[in-house]
């Protein structure tokens, strides 16, 4: 258990939050919220004791705390993608090193000396504790772990600074769960995960056992994994039963309440205080006004609360309309020429057409090509195949990238004149609040800015432009989810055609009726919304998805390499790799991994029997979305027996040699 009893902290002599109180219960499921700026970080470094308040205590003893930070984590140059998330058991692994040495001590001494028999019962303590710390289980859950977040196995062993920053902020939190904390404080822990690895992700967070603290703009998220919301606004903490959408629902309430209860006391006020005013100076009455003098004076008084924020509409500049098809792409290939190998994105990949009116979701692995696909789109990726473009098609695009281009001499609101001169500039502050641009901050220069505001300042001045044809990509990586909700209504009032790359699922279904699948060399096309698709994809067996994890060492934008396309991502549920290879193994060490191999089959097969059990529960299909991740835990599951199988037949013929 958590507890913060009356916390104060101040920066600059600025308070940030004021006499919060909170307690944090084992097991909770909390969502925090609030505006930027509100200090939602900032309490998850006093919790993780990264900080320490101006007053008031945070007490935590005993408690194991996990603490993901937003920012990328710094890393050793030299350790390799396993060994960062093998750093979760340096208990084992110094045990296994200890084994090591006797091991070597032992090769080196007469079989007759005390020494050796010293040695003996030294290696016997140190397995006796290995075999307590289940280090057999070690390798196989931190592949399991790596490979549910993205890594393909091809990955694991190249060093941890040849990936980009998302990267490895993944094999970071990959460490962070095999460590096993009591708390986890997750701040944005999606920012920088695709679909698939966040899917992979909440299954995690369901199974386990400890206290999730979460910061995220990730709607759909929030409302799958938490069970309770505490709101950090205005200097204080509020706390809320239920998921983020009653949350939302029950602070309005709150506001409602708290509103009438104030205007029902000034009321009161008002008749007290004319009340006295009235018989001031008559004194046949002044006991009666000297008793609602104290009354007053002792009165609670209620305050009125917050104001709602003000809803901020965007409206697209109104785009001349295109014909019928808005674009064809004819059977399609791309391939990067490499130093190395040539790495294949696109192979032969069937046709696409975007037609007027399609609101089209890229959606797919980090890796797969997405980006790529949006420039193909575009037309500024060169490519194999042909490309038409239908009659009074004008297009605009957005990337991250683009946030360089910016002219570091001009103001936010400089900037965005300059792509609507015809604008009022009350719309255009508007416009700079609804991406998080407050008052006089659009009075900066764009040179300051941090490189995610410089991004939304770039997503601002594409939309101002008049289009008919939008391909943005990411658009919503630095929003807010109030943000997010102004960009989604603008998008679903919006007449023309657009393609959006996002892994944000809530956005997704909000505002496309298309979704295209990026993978294995190709584009899956789904008519529907995300909901849709999700439903398609539980009705089907796992084995016939065509896409496929992948990774990007460099730049989570862009292809995979080949290792990465060619290799699927090792099982995540724990089962050991196939390993023919167990001829260096002496008798002991083969008859322990023979023993973890057997008892790891009885467990698998006992989870076998659960799923089972839950595939045929009629109840679970009321929701598709638990239906389809039982069933894919389900074939998992069998795809790791498969190999347990095969191992410990292979086991069991090397012991058999051995005797």
């Amino acid at each position: 258990m958590i507890q913060l009893h009356d916390v104060s902290l101040a920066f600059g002599g600025e308070p940030v939050f004021e006499d919060v109180s909170w307690t944090i219960t084992p097991g909770a499921r909390i969502g925090l919220v609030g505006p930027n700026g509100a200090g939602k970080t900032t309490l998850l470094r006093l919790i993780a004791d990264d900080l320490a308040p101006s007053s008031g205590e945070v007490a935590s003893t005993g408690t194991k705390v996990g603490y993901l930070r937003q920012g990328v984590q710094e890393t050793a140059t030299g350790r390799t993608v396993r060994e960062e998330a093998l750093r979760a058991f340096e208990d084992v692994l110094d045990l296994e090193r200890k084994e090591e040495r006797i091991t070597e001590a032992l090769g080196e001494e007469d079989h007759r000396s005390e020494r050796h028999e010293k040695l003996l019962h030294q290696l016997d303590r140190t397995q006796r504790r290995l075999n307590a710390l289940e280090a057999h289980r070690v390798r196989p859950r931190a592949e399991a772990v790596l490979g549910g977040l993205g890594f393909a196995t091809g990955d694991f062993d190249r060093p941890l600074a040849s990936f980009s920053g998302g990267w490895r902020m993944r094999a970071h939190l990959a460490r962070l769960l095999l460590g096993d904390p009591d708390v986890l404080l997750l701040d944005e822990p999606t920012n920088h995960l695709d679909i698939d690895a966040i899917a992979w992700f909440e299954q995690y967070l369901r199974e386990y056992d400890g206290t999730v603290v979460i910061v995220s703009h990730d709607r759909y998220f929030l409302d799958r994994m938490v069970t309770s919301v505490a709101e950090m606004s205005r200097g204080r903490l509020s706390t809320y039963d239920g998921n983020y959408s009653y949350y939302l629902d029950e602070r309005e309430k709150r506001r409602k309440r708290q509103q009438a209860a104030y205007e029902n006391q000034q009321r009161k006020i008002k008749e007290i205080q004319r009340f006295i005013d009235k018989f001031r100076y008559n004194a046949s009455k002044a006991a009666q006004v000297q008793s609602r003098i104290k009354k007053l004076e002792k009165m609670d008084r209620i305050q009125p609360p917050p104001a709602p924020q003000d809803t901020v509409h965007f409206e697209f500049p109104e785009p001349p309309r295109s014909g019928r098809v808005v674009l064809d792409l004819s059977r399609f290939s791309k391939t990067y020429e490499t130093e190395g190998d040539p790495l294949p994105v696109f192979e032969d990949a069937d046709p696409l057409a975007v037609e007027r009116g399609d609101k089209i979701a890229l959606i797919g692995p980090n890796g797969a090509g997405k980006s790529t696909l949006a420039r193909i789109l575009r037309g500024t990726e060169a490519f194999e195949g042909e490309r038409e473009e239908g009659h009074k098609v004008q297009t605009t695009f957005f990337a991250q990238h683009q946030a360089e281009a910016l002219d570091p001499e001009k103001t936010i609101f400089e900037t965005l004149r300059e792509a609507a001169p015809k604008r009022p500039a009350t719309e255009l502050r508007s416009l700079a609040g609804a991406f998080l641009f407050s008052g006089e901050e659009v009075r900066k220069k764009t040179r300051s800015l941090s490189g995610g505001e410089k991004s939304r300042v770039a997503l601002a001045r594409t939309l101002l432009k008049p289009a008919n044809f939008l391909i943005l990509d990411e658009p919503t990586n630095h929003l807010d989810i109030r943000s997010r909700g102004v960009l989604e209504e603008a998008l679903q009032q919006y007449p023309g055609t657009f393609v959006i790359v996002s892994h944000d699922r809530h956005f997704l279904d909000e505002v496309a009726n298309r979704i295209w699948r990026v993978g294995n060399g190709g584009v899956d096309d789904y008519p529907g919304t995300y909901a849709e698709y999700r439903k398609h994809r539980e009705e089907r067996a796992p084995s016939d998805d065509r896409s496929q994890r992948t990774s990007d060492s460099s730049d989570e934008s862009e292809t995979a390499s080949p290792s990465e396309q060619q290799s699927s991502p090792p099982s995540t549920n724990g089962a050991s790799s196939n390993d023919s290879s167990f001829a260096n193994l002496n008798s002991y060490q083969l008859r322990r991994k023979y023993e973890a191999t057997e008892e790891a089959i009885l467990e698998k097969e006992n989870r076998q029997e659960e799923l089972e059990a839950a595939l045929a529960d009629p109840s679970l299909y009321d929701d598709p979305g638990e239906a389809e991740d039982v069933r894919e835990r389900y074939e998992a599951v069998k795809a790791d027996l498969s190999s347990l199988y095969d191992e410990w037949e292979q086991l069991a013929e090397h012991l058999a040699e051995e005797a």
